[in-house]
């Protein structure tokens, strides 16, 4: 028999083989260890040092912690902890310091008795923010002096010195992020920051967490040896400030602040099973949307994981037993369900584990089997107990889901009647949908407008080959409040529905999606806001999926045509009109144009003379109000030509943000939303 030939491949040796030195694997590869290059991937390198400092917090070493926003876009933390050991390191031969920062793998958290309990698993948070940083500088006071190293992109810039003599104890981390890691720049978001640690002083009863944005004016940022703390000097600075003794229970609270509570008495326990800290707490409200916030050691793990199926487990076993035994369902019925008795919850389960395992770097899924046990057997003892001595809360809590069992088997029908027969059964697509010819998704496009006038542009101006109208009637019905059954009686979202082709509920099939650009294109006014967080709402509470898949978009209209002379300019903003049209140059009346008579005509036109380059010219500006405004030609070329338009990609955030706006306006409270209305009435953009 004849030798089997080998292909002939390229060589490959031990010279192929790539061995990178110190952090360098970090720069090459930043995703792998920070999750991305874009703003969450900045915004982590502050929790990662954050985290390091609320590891403190957690082991009872601190009680304060600032994090300050610095000129230059420069990061301070500052915790009053122990200090990061300076002393030499037996393994290394170098300063403890120096080998944390420098070095992936090593910290604190590996075993001994540095932390029982910490955030971060794989000690790589310092050094990956150390390597990712143009400059950094960490300050240490401990055992009656203060020491400092500098660095830049991760490599040392002189060993670890003392600077001087200190009663203080406690660590600074100061870091400036590399602007070629990070795409579309490092200017960290304030807001962001704040949301996040308010977080975290929720999860660590009496942690004060103070954050200011020093950024704007003339700061200088301080150099090593100055004060721990520098709030001091930053009083008027914006900053925000947290220290809540409730803990999770005033999480709830301030979760559920513009909602009405199903029960008055929050649920909360905290208890320590098998070497695992169980912490929850609870309270259901008037909503038909879940509200589940994970935490493992104080990590977010906004993918779940082992505590959460724990938690969701005992909890429907707790609630069928309790509504078996008190006759609510009867031997015939049957039992709730999972989705059934997560129908309003809010509720907040953090575990805490010495030895902990995430999915991941980014930390987003807890792995740690025997979180689920833990959890299991604390929260079923203490969720049963509290049943039984809080009967009234009890029976609001088995009406709220055997009103939402009941709630299920009507949106099932409602499903079954307007879904199946629809779009399954070949009832074709909705009517008034003007689809397009392309039937790959990948380059098919849904422009959902605001009513039959902006419709009728639309469709006179689009590219028939790839681009589809939908064109809504009025306001879309408020979801926020709506169960599915209602929602499917609506017809602009049965139209909707029928259109994306992925059905909705739990027969949700994304790779059914129809279009892979869907277009929100509403007006430029009040109503054309309204109904785009409408949409948002609706999309964010039942279509979560098409945003995670970066489908959903944001079409940008020009706000105003501007003609001078031949020329023609569309203008996205005030400012860009005023850009346009010179209006830092000489302007003079048009004696052949009377104001008040075109004002009277039509308020949003306006003529003007303007010099440019030493001449008169005319201009004319006209402020489109809705889309159904402009001819199909313009809009085609402001608005939906590929090659021209503007998009806005929708993410979570975007939505999770429309979705709290809207359920506070469109809420029962009514003192939230004259609360809001108060706070934002300045900076409304009043379309009169």
């Amino acid at each position: 028999m004849a030798a089997e030939k080998t292909p002939k491949k390229g060589s490959y040796s031990a010279q192929d083989i790539t061995v990178l030195e110190g952090l360098e694997a970090v720069r090459r590869r930043p995703g792998m260890y920070i999750g991305t290059t874009g703003p969450d991937g900045l915004h982590h390198l502050v929790w990662e040092i954050f985290d390091n400092s609320r590891d403190e917090a957690m082991g009872g070493f601190a009680n304060d912690i600032e994090v300050v926003l610095l000129p230059g876009n420069m990061v301070r933390v500052a915790d009053n902890g122990r200090g990061i050991p300076v002393d030499i390191h037996k393994q290394t031969k170098v300063s403890a310091l120096d080998t944390i920062m420098t070095t992936l793998h090593a910290g604190g958290k590996f075993g001994g008795e540095g932390y029982k309990v910490s955030g971060g698993l794989h000690g790589v948070g310092a050094s990956v923010v150390n390597a990712l940083s143009t400059y950094c500088m960490v300050e240490v006071h401990r055992d009656g002096a203060s020491h400092m190293q500098e660095y830049s992109i991760g490599k040392k810039k002189g060993n670890v010195k003392k600077i001087g003599s200190s009663k203080l104890h406690g660590t600074v981390v100061s870091f400036v992020p590399d602007t070629s890691i990070f795409q579309g720049g490092i200017e960290l978001d304030f807001d962001k920051v704040v949301a996040h640690l308010r977080e975290q002083a929720y999860l660590v009863k009496g942690l004060r967490i103070t954050i200011i944005d020093a950024r704007v004016g003339d700061y200088k940022v301080p150099k090593a040896g100055a004060e721990l703390f520098i709030r001091q000097e930053l009083h008027s600075y914006p900053s925000q400030c947290f220290y809540f003794e409730g803990g999770l229970r005033s999480l709830i609270a301030f979760t559920n602040r513009s909602h009405k509570p199903v029960h008055k008495n929050i649920f909360y326990v905290e208890k320590e099973q098998d070497g695992v800290m169980v912490e929850i707490a609870l309270q259901y409200v008037d909503d038909i949307s879940a509200r589940v916030m994970p935490f493992a050691n104080n990590i977010y793990t906004a993918e779940g994981g082992t505590h959460i199926t724990g938690f969701k487990g005992a909890l429907t076993r707790t609630l069928n037993t309790y509504a078996r035994k008190g006759n609510t369902l009867k031997d015939s019925e049957e039992n709730f369900t999972g989705e059934d008795v997560l129908e309003g919850l809010a509720a907040v389960v953090s575990v805490k584990l010495p030895e902990i395992q995430f999915e991941g770097q980014t930390k987003a899924k807890l792995g740690s089997v025997e979180a689920r046990g833990a959890v299991e057997t604390v929260f079923s003892e203490a969720f049963g107990a509290y049943m039984e001595e809080n009967p009234e809360d009890a029976r609001a809590i088995i009406g709220k889901a055997a009103l939402a069992l009941k709630a299920r088997k009507a949106a099932k029908a409602a499903k079954d009647s307007v879904l199946r027969k629809g779009a399954m059964e070949g009832f074709g697509l909705p009517g008034k949908l003007a689809d397009c010819q392309s039937k790959d998704p990948a380059e098919s496009e849904l422009f959902i407008v605001e009513g039959d006038s902006a419709g009728g542009s639309a469709k006179q101006g689009r590219d028939r080959r790839i681009q589809a109208i939908l064109p809504l009637r009025g306001k879309i019905l408020n979801v926020e409040r709506a169960r599915l059954d209602k929602m499917l009686a609506s017809q602009s979202v049965k139209d909707l529905i029928l259109g994306l082709g992925t059905a909705i509920g739990d027969i949700f099939d994304i790779t059914k999606l129809r279009y892979h650009k869907i277009i929100l294109a509403t007006d430029a006014d009040v109503d054309g806001a309204h109904i785009r967080t409408l949409l948002l709402t609706l999309f964010f509470r039942h279509f979560k999926p098409i945003i995670e898949g970066g489908y959903l978009f944001i079409a940008q209209p020009p706000l105003y045509k501007i003609k001078r002379g031949k020329e023609i300019m569309y203008a996205y903003s005030d400012e860009e009109k005023n850009a346009l049209i010179g209006k830092d140059a000489e302007i003079e009346e048009d004696s052949a144009f009377d104001p008040e008579v075109a004002a009277a005509a039509n308020p949003d036109d306006q003529e003007e003379v303007v010099e440019v380059k030493g001449k008169k010219q005319k201009v004319s500006i006209q402020r489109y109000k809705g889309l159904g405004e402009m001819n199909p030609d313009e809009l085609w070329e402001t608005t939906m030509n590929p090659s021209n338009r503007v998009l806005k990609l929708v993410n979570i955030e975007d939505a999770q943000d429309a979705d709290k706006v809207f359920d506070i306006l469109m809420g029962e409270d009514v003192s939230s939303r004259k609360s809001f209305i108060q706070s934002n009435a300045k900076l409304a953009n009043l379309d009169i």
